[in-house]
């Protein structure tokens, strides 16, 4: 299990919904559009004392279930979860249950980038996570989830795409991350972020030798041996940790009573040494600048003791080596 916590910061805005305040990630009317679909999905009806109740404990750092504003809940790891992929993982955070799996196949390079391999990736919305996804209505979700993610990994530093190229212009690894939501209790970026880390430090690449006759034609040979295999370094992968506004103060891993009562929430996508890749604003309420620059602070602090904790339990788990007891579905 997976805790990160910290004593929470006094925000001194209201955290009202008016002039002045800056929506980050929205500016265009699509995006604002998009972001307060995203924000009512998966949700729950409160009445308004419940309301009262969850806010004005929000305000003396003590949350329904107990934690702090900063609390994580118990994180549940577990690799190697699904026989038939390179790489596994599924993540519990409260009862926010995800599955993720990376399958590795050969493709071809991206014109723009001739000596890199690259990511795809693809979210299911199970209609059993919650009523609101069934037929296509976790379309739009998953859609959203999966930008987000191309978003996080846009850059060199998060994966060495270099390292899945297999000859430059012609032959490369592609990684298919699929992410499957099987059950949602709020915050589901974080645990899929977090599930997506998992799964890539459990990935194996076969290795690959390019063999070249005489003529000049190009043979590829994989190694059969499952332990002649490339790893992924996973260090500068960023987790998303998201922050949600409630009255006066904001809090980290928010239930789906705590998301109900706020209208504003910040994505912060932090790595391990504490730097912000990426952020993005949802929900259908706005931000000001000071509380925006809080919620930073409190992303990157947070952002750096949960990649502490989950790479500490990933090498505990890899060590005690194939013949480990697996929970798998049945826990």
């Amino acid at each position: 299990a997976v805790a990160a916590g910290a004593a929470a910061a006094q925000v001194d805005d209201a955290g009202r919904v008016g002039g002045g305040a800056v929506l980050a990630g929205a500016t265009r009317a699509d995006d604002v559009r998009r972001a307060e679909r995203l924000g009512s999905m998966a949700s729950v009806t409160l009445s308004e004392a419940e309301k009262v109740y969850i806010v004005h404990g929000v305000q003396e750092d003590l949350r329904v279930d107990g934690r702090g504003c900063e609390d994580y809940r118990c994180v549940e790891v577990e690799t190697d979860v699904v026989s038939n992929t390179s790489g596994s993982a599924r993540v519990k955070l409260g009862h926010t249950d995800i599955l993720v799996g990376v399958k590795a196949e050969m493709g071809t390079p991206k014109l723009e980038k001739p000596n890199e391999g690259y990511l795809e990736f693809f979210v299911d919305c199970s209609a059993n996570a919650t009523p609101e996804f069934e037929g296509r209505g976790g379309d739009d979700l998953g859609t959203e989830i999966a930008n987000t993610l191309y978003r996080i990994f846009n850059n060199k530093s998060s994966v060495d795409l270099k390292s899945l190229c297999i000859s430059p212009r012609e032959h490369c690894w592609v990684l298919y991350v699929d992410v499957l939501l099987l059950e949602c209790d709020g915050n589901l970026f974080d645990t899929i972020c977090i599930a997506v880390k998992a799964a890539l430090f459990n990935t194996r690449i076969p290795r690959v030798r390019v063999l070249e006759d005489e003529e000049g034609s190009k043979d590829i040979e994989l190694s059969d041996d499952p332990y002649d295999c490339i790893r992924l370094s996973v260090e500068n992968v960023p987790c998303i940790v998201t922050l949600c506004k409630i009255g006066y103060r904001h809090v980290v891993d928010a239930t789906l009573q705590e998301e109900a009562c706020s209208l504003a929430s910040l994505l912060v996508s932090v790595t391990s040494t504490g730097v912000v890749t990426c952020m993005r604003k949802v929900g259908k309420g706005s931000l000001d600048p000071e509380s925006i620059f809080e919620m930073m602070e409190t992303g990157k602090r947070v952002g750096k003791v949960l990649h502490a904790s989950l790479q500490s339990v990933l090498h505990k788990e890899e060590s005690l080596g194939p013949k480990r007891q697996k929970v798998g579905f049945l826990g």
